[in-house]
């Protein structure tokens, strides 16, 4: 008898757990102690099977043979981990108790459950839920083991997320290549449920941004001088019938009137308010803003912001997991709050002052029971780490989730904001002004971001000045300006569009019943879908931006409109987080999946697809035989040419060869 397995998602994951255990026997598939076997996946063992693998029928893409709709569901071992699997099955076949150790998450329940289906384990399932991979933390894990019911439904969200994809890639794929081949567009035309409505939120802003037209508008800046002799500017509120919905002044005439209008007049303070502004920490990073900040501040990519952190949580067990959409803390981590301090003063000695300053009273927002979901925020462990051993890239992650955690035990910043209302020859200015009171958290931002209180027109200060007071008008400048067309996509905005697609919505049925947090994707998976993209030559990088190929729009460009609509996909993630907290079935989630799709073809075979938004193809050889385009091909004989009407027509004709086939 195997007695107990622990089954993981990956080698090291599984090295640290049976450390902790006392399973060093140690062999090619798995490592044993007392009564006690730990073996591990490589990710996904199991495979979605083809749709040939459902019947000789399937072999060819025609319009006939679609909708594909599996009566059961079948999956393949994947050829490269069969050893691995079957050594799995070995020991699930002797064991009485299985306790599924994989990433704490959707995905990797689904790894380990779709194995143990297979294997038809009838025994006991628990679930050792990992935060963190410290010794600490798994042995917390350990003496808290969940029931294996209590995590079964994210197993139900997997399934329905892995046959979602198949419904639609696989159906729909085959349907609008087939279609638009019959229209003269030889091109694959591949449909993700997923990655389509992603690709047209970077379409649709680099139309937005080659369609854009500039338009002139005119600040006017008084600068102003005070009795005792200091020195400010104010800003002209120029009316409404000359602005833009942003208060933009679009008539330069008006401009100019008004210029000449003050020019050497005395200004007048008509109001002074001062108010204390108060900005509380930010809250501790999930996967999405992380990504985001790092793009930003040093253009690093969604995807290797991920296999850094990964590496931060599985390498070095320097943060905890990582993979997670939460940024709160549930408030029995406060107790352990002294040790994770001191682990980062003791981790990296730049922080050492930091942690010092720090008020271990505070309590921050962010230790918020009743926001934790499945996993709390990214946060350091309270392991020490070795810097030295870690890469430039990852001292960078490493850093940025410190400052966050220390900014919980910070004040909040404040600042006295001063704004003047002034009028100046019948003309109405204002003047703004900032003075920093308390530093507070932002002390800690070693890059921080200066625009927050210096933003366009913003004095730095400005002096005391009372209600009445003049100012005389030293000068009048008139700034011709443009409106600027929005900027193109990088890593970190495009992460953060499909984080928060439904704040695009525009259809009032669908607000009412899209969550806020309804996307595209996931946390753990949204790097990948965009990495995806890039090397199927859909979406291309340009220096530090994300930008739409050639290829990318044409697809978008022939897809019906309810293919490429992120709401949709939206709010089946919506529906697939119904499954795993339980609100919905599987079945129901698939049979809705199934309707859609079967909608989508019905409407395709009716309607054919509109081409006309495709640039001029390049002109295709002709079948000699019926007059329908020749596509290239491949066979065990090399590459030829064939007609896009098989089988009603079967002419071919070999590449380099001397004449036509049958």
């Amino acid at each position: 008898m195997a007695g107990i397995v622990y089954l993981c998602e990956k080698p090291s994951q599984a090295r640290d757990i049976a450390r902790i255990l006392g399973a060093t026997n140690k062999t090619k598939h798995y490592l044993s102690g007392s009564d006690v076997t730990v073996t591990w996946c490589f990710g996904h063992l199991l495979e979605m099977a083809s749709p040939d693998r459902y019947g000789e029928e399937y072999k060819k893409w025609t319009l006939e043979t679609l909708p594909i709709i599996p009566d059961q569901w079948r999956l393949d071992v994947r050829p490269k981990v069969k050893a691995q699997y079957k050594a799995i099955t070995q020991l699930v076949g002797k064991a009485w108790h299985v306790v599924v150790s994989t990433d704490a998450d959707r995905e990797g329940e689904t790894i380990a459950r779709e194995i143990l289906d297979r294997c038809r384990y009838q025994g006991q399932i628990s679930r050792l839920w990992l935060s963190a991979l410290d010794d600490v933390s798994i042995r917390q894990a350990l003496d808290n083991l969940k029931p294996g019911i209590e995590t079964e439904p994210l197993y139900h969200a997997g399934l329905g997320r892995a046959r979602a994809d198949w419904l639609v890639g696989m159906n729909l794929t085959r349907a609008y290549t087939v279609v638009a081949r019959t229209q003269g567009y030889d091109r694959l035309l591949p449909v993700g449920r997923v990655q389509t409505p992603t690709l047209r939120l970077v379409v649709d802003r680099d139309h937005e941004i080659e369609s854009f037209k500039p338009v002139p508008y005119w600040d006017l800046v008084a600068p102003l001088a005070t009795e005792a002799g200091d020195r400010f500017d104010a800003q002209w509120q120029p009316p409404a019938n000359v602005t833009d919905d942003k208060g933009r002044c679009l008539d330069e005439h008006t401009a100019r009137r008004v210029a000449q209008q003050i020019d050497g007049s005395t200004a007048r303070i008509t109001a002074a308010m001062t108010t204390r502004e108060r900005v509380a920490p930010p809250l501790p990073y999930d996967l999405g803003t992380l990504q985001q900040d790092a793009s930003r501040a040093g253009d690093m990519g969604a995807q290797a912001v991920l296999d850094t952190v990964q590496s931060l949580y599985e390498t070095h067990k320097a943060v905890t997991y990582p993979r997670t959409d939460c940024r709160y803390l549930p408030t029995s981590m406060l107790g352990e709050a002294d040790a994770v301090l001191d682990t980062i003063a003791r981790s990296d000695p730049g922080f050492v002052a930091a942690v010092d300053a720090a008020d271990r009273s505070r309590q921050s927002k962010a230790w918020n029971d009743a926001r934790i979901t499945a996993h709390h925020a990214i946060i350091p462990t309270g392991k020490p780490c070795g810097m030295a051993r870690m890469g430039a890239a990852e001292r960078r992650l490493y850093a940025m989730i410190c400052t966050r955690y220390l900014a919980q035990f910070y004040p909040d910043h404040e600042a006295d904001k001063t704004v003047l209302a002034i009028d100046i020859a019948d003309a109405a200015f204002r003047a703004t002004g900032k003075v920093v009171i308390v530093d507070g958290w932002k002390a800690l931002e070693r890059d921080e971001d200066a625009t927050d209180s210096r933003q366009s027109g913003d004095n730095a200060s400005l002096p005391k000045v009372n209600e009445g007071d003049p100012c005389p008008v030293t000068a009048t400048e008139i700034r011709a300006k443009q409106t600027r067309p929005p900027a193109h996509y990088t890593a970190g905005t495009l992460i953060a569009a499909m984080k928060n697609v439904a704040s695009r919505v525009t259809d009032e049925r669908l607000k009412k019943i899209m969550k806020d947090t309804a996307g595209l994707g996931t946390e753990a998976t949204r790097a990948g879908i965009i990495k995806t993209l890039i090397d199927r030559g859909f979406l291309a990088k340009k220096k530090k931006t994300l930008v739409a190929t050639e290829a990318g729009c044409a697809l978008i460009a022939v897809l019906p409109a309810a293919i490429t609509n992120p709401d949709t996909t939206a709010l089946w993630e919506q529906a697939l987080d119904d499954i795993s907290s339980g609100r919905m079935s599987l079945d129901d989630f698939v049979g809705r999946q199934t309707r859609w799709v079967t909608a989508a073809l019905d409407q395709v075979r009716s309607n054919g697809l509109n081409l006309s938004g495709l640039p001029a193809p390049k002109p295709a050889k002709s079948c000699p035989d019926c007059g329908k385009p020749m596509r290239k091909r491949t066979s065990q004989h090399g590459p030829f040419w064939g007609c896009t009407g098989y089988p009603d027509c079967t002419a071919t004709v070999q590449i380099g060869g001397k004449g036509w086939g049958k």
